[in-house]
């Protein structure tokens, strides 16, 4: 299956929300402000977020003033259309330049942040790139567990200290090591306990810090992993993160998960951040690059 079909498969619910349901919404009516309405509603119940969805519906009205749209596949074109302009391209997740890229990742528990890291680790091995990990999420056990199975699967290194460690160490060590080594890339778990948040964040700010001492250039990314089934949610979540550290890119898991998946079109719209990754599924292949061309073209097939 080639990545097309693997992200069209993985949008099906998103797909069913957005465009199957606001295009039944639309079937045989007459294109009006009651429909717009209706239209409106049914978009920020799959999570578009107020702001795109009154873009959207306010660009739609003003259409059908113009009489650009007259029956519902004029309207389906027409959304189609602002889809299209709401969603912008984020370069992708990449080493260029850098000797060892970082990339430093951060989420709450519970988005899919460890299995992230491993597919992108494989990813960037399959290219011929050497990886090490670094295991910064010394609150949990299990998540040092995890990434260790992550780093086989992967081919990749892994750097990691005893459980309750000083995150900020382990980071700073894995960098040192990855420039000693010569290593190409470093990617570093960290923890999601928001239950504690504003020691979280200046956990994460400590290890931004330090990774900078060892690296002046570094992190060079900082990759935040949210759950499209969150909903709103991620983008609290985004701000949070984002406040605190300086987000540079979003990677938005479990899609093929939710009917909700106007999350993306929500985080475009927000944001000041782009999505660079999306995951379509559970195989490595499901964590794709995010194209707003054929992240369209798959909704709207």
């Amino acid at each position: 299956m080639g990545l097309l079909d693997r992200l069209k498969n993985g949008l099906f619910k998103t797909r069913k929300s957005l465009v199957d349901d606001t295009a039944a919404l639309a079937k045989g009516r007459k294109v009006d402000d009651g429909l717009l309405d209706e239209f409106e509603e049914l978009l920020i119940m799959a999570d578009v977020g107020p702001q795109a969805a009154d873009s959207i519906t306010a660009s739609l009205r003003e259409k059908v003033k113009q009489e650009k749209i007259r029956n519902e596949r004029d309207l389906r074109e027409a959304f189609k259309e602002e889809v299209r302009k709401i969603l912008r391209k984020g370069h992708k997740v990449i080493s260029a330049g850098e000797n060892p890229y970082v990339v430093l990742t951060v989420g709450v528990n519970g988005v899919g942040k460890t299995t992230t890291i491993g597919k992108l680790a494989r990813r960037f091995t399959d290219h011929g790139f050497t990886v090490t990990l670094a295991a910064a999420d010394t609150f949990r056990a299990a998540a040092i567990e995890q990434l260790e199975i992550w780093a086989d699967r992967a081919g990749a290194q892994i750097v990691k200290h005893r459980s309750g460690a000083d995150p900020a160490a382990v980071a700073f060590d894995a960098v040192a090591s990855a420039k000693s080594k010569n290593v190409d890339v470093v990617i570093i778990d960290t923890a999601g306990r928001l239950h504690t948040k504003t020691n979280l964040m200046e956990e994460l700010k400590k290890i931004k810090r330090v990774i900078s001492k060892e690296k002046s250039s570094a992190p060079h990314e900082i990759l935040l992993v949210v759950d499209a089934t969150s909903g709103q949610n991620a983008i609290i979540q985004a701000k949070t993160f984002d406040e605190a550290v300086g987000v540079t890119g979003i990677a938005l898991t479990k899609l093929d998960g939710t009917a909700k998946g106007g999350i993306v079109l929500a985080i475009n719209k927000e944001l000041d951040i782009p999505v660079k990754l999306i995951g379509v599924g559970e195989a490595v292949e499901d964590l794709q690059d995010f194209n707003p061309e054929e992240f369209v073209e798959a909704l709207f097939e």
